[in-house]
């Protein structure tokens, strides 16, 4: 279940690594763990218990190359081995966007790798999902130890219709950088099929006024500004004027003086008479549609304290969505910028808000929606 943050042009996608019991998923997302550069990896998480050593998933976000101009940041998982973990093995797989089918190279364990593949393909199809039709690379791992099956023989009984494959050896990390790479392009050529991956932006024709949130904000900042002539000679307000002015890069320049709500020129609505899909509401749950869409109305009319306080509600209630516990523990959860939340607390208590505020508030609720989806949260009901 790939995610696209439209501000950011980010896309955030799932790849779970799949295979039966200690074939080498944990030590093989250990070893991308050590591999990938510190600052492009997140914290892993792994639970070992007494019959397999990953309970639940193991987590390791990576930021990869980017992908026209969207980034791509990945979501990986490993899934337990064991038969009676399944309930399990399909909470990780929903929303997966490809696997990595990490298969033991012994003999002995060919019936379990045969095994663990059809439960793959079984949960799949649970989810409306063919296997022939999703991405997909085999492991072939533990190339190092003796007693092991020919890749051929591997071939013939587990890759009849001939995906990527790739001989691994976990423990030292030999091949296992080339099949995340391969399921990885594998995953945004089918997410370009699909559509979720944005086009690549196209410079605006001389004239044309931004669109969405940064039209709002270029008019806003627009009327802020001081006059450059007598108000006889400014000319109409409109798209073109908007576009004459240059739309700050920042917003950290000394505020200048505060203008009223009724100076501001509201955006222009749809010829049809229809609202605007806004970026905010784009990316929220159905569950938190309304507060996001109440919340971009109260930034367009110009009324910033409304605006900070219903993104403020959103975005408590979107963290409730990671369980109970403070919002600290939930913000951790879903690796939220918890800076970003304490700065909109402490706005929320202001007097008076200016429309930076505001818009800072719609961008803590746009990330706090990006990681909802990224973890697949709220769950259908």
């Amino acid at each position: 279940m790939s995610s696209v943050n439209l501000m950011a042009r980010e896309v955030a996608a799932k790849i779970v690594f799949y295979g039966p019991g200690l074939s080498g998923k944990t030590t093989t997302l250990r070893k991308v763990y050590e591999t990938v550069r510190p600052a492009h990896r997140g914290e892993m998480m792994s639970i070992a218990t007494e019959g397999d050593r990953t309970l639940f998933f193991d987590f390791l976000p990576v930021k990869v190359e980017r992908v026209g101009d969207c980034s791509v940041r990945l979501a990986l998982y490993t899934v337990p081995g064991q038969v009676f973990y399944n309930a399990t093995r399909k909470l990780v797989l929903q929303g997966a966007d490809g696997v990595v089918f990490v298969a033991d190279s012994q003999a002995e364990a060919m019936d379990a790798n045969r095994e663990s593949l059809a439960n793959l393909e079984e949960n799949l199809l649970e989810n409306g999902i063919r296997l022939e039709n999703f991405p997909l690379v085999m492991q072939w791992n533990k190339r190092d130890l003796d007693n092991i099956l020919s890749v051929e023989e591997l071939r013939r009984e587990l890759n009849p219709r001939g995906v990527p494959d790739f001989e691994t050896a976990a423990a030292n990390g030999r091949g296992v950088m080339d099949a995340l790479k391969t399921i990885t392009r594998l995953v945004i050529k089918d997410l370009r099929a699909k559509r979720i991956v944005p086009p690549p932006r196209t410079a605006a024709p001389a004239g044309t006024a931004p669109a969405g949130l940064e039209a709002q904000l270029s008019q806003h900042l627009h009327h802020r500004q001081p006059p450059a002539a007598p108000p006889s000679a400014a000319p109409k307000t409109g798209p073109a004027t908007v576009a004459a002015t240059p739309v700050p890069r920042t917003l950290t320049a000394p505020v200048p003086p505060r203008v009223e709500p009724a100076a501001v020129v509201p955006a222009v609505a749809p010829a049809t008479g229809g609202k605007l899909l806004g970026p905010t509401s784009a990316l929220a749950p159905g569950d938190l549609f309304d507060h996001a869409r109440a919340a971009e109305a109260a930034f367009t009319a110009g009324d910033y304290t409304t605006c900070v306080t219903a993104c403020t509600d959103a975005v408590r209630r979107a963290m409730a969505f990671a369980g109970e516990g403070s919002l600290a523990q939930q913000a951790f959860l879903l690796h939220v910028d918890g800076s970003d939340l304490l700065r909109l607390q402490g706005l929320a208590t202001l007097p008076q808000l200016r429309v930076d505020d505001a818009a800072f508030a719609l961008y803590v609720l746009m990330q706090v929606f990006v990681r909802l989806n990224a973890v697949g949260l709220p769950t259908a009901g």
